[in-house]
């Protein structure tokens, strides 16, 4: 049986970038762990931003360095075991699975903060950065 989002992620994914919105919407279908999109895992405003990094959360301050939540291009994820929220290392790289498949599968150009080498942020998916084409200049 697929798992399903509870009211509370479901409302945390509105003002998500629609293609984040699908890519989510899929990999909870396909996942073999259940997860969630913890409060201020979606879109966020500026305040919240700043609130996040004050409390050293996040590396953008909301104001001189935009995070992608504020633009609605990134989500962040907990997985649920056992009744609970886990950060734990393991069921976020399982999370991570069905996430990038769902991605793959749906076209969709996402990248994860568990693969980053600067600063390693396993619950956070965004849209990649679209880079410039030649055909662009």
């Amino acid at each position: 049986m697929p798992f399903r989002f509870s009211k509370s992620s479901k409302n945390r994914l509105l003002g998500v970038d629609p293609d984040i919105f699908k890519v989510a919407r899929l990999a909870i279908e396909i996942t073999n762990i259940d997860f969630g999109i913890p409060l201020h895992g979606g879109l966020r405003t500026q305040a919240e931003q700043y609130e996040l990094f004050t409390a050293g959360l996040s590396k953008c301050d909301g104001y001189e360095k935009i995070s992608s939540h504020q633009t609605g291009e990134a989500l962040d994820v907990y997985a649920y075991v056992n009744g609970k929220a886990s950060w734990k290392e393991e069921h976020l790289a399982m999370v991570a699975t069905a996430m990038l498949q769902s991605a793959s599968q749906l076209n969709v150009s996402l990248e994860w903060g568990g693969l980053w080498k600067s600063f390693i942020d396993m619950p956070h998916f965004q849209l990649q950065k679209k880079r410039p084409q030649l055909s662009d200049l």
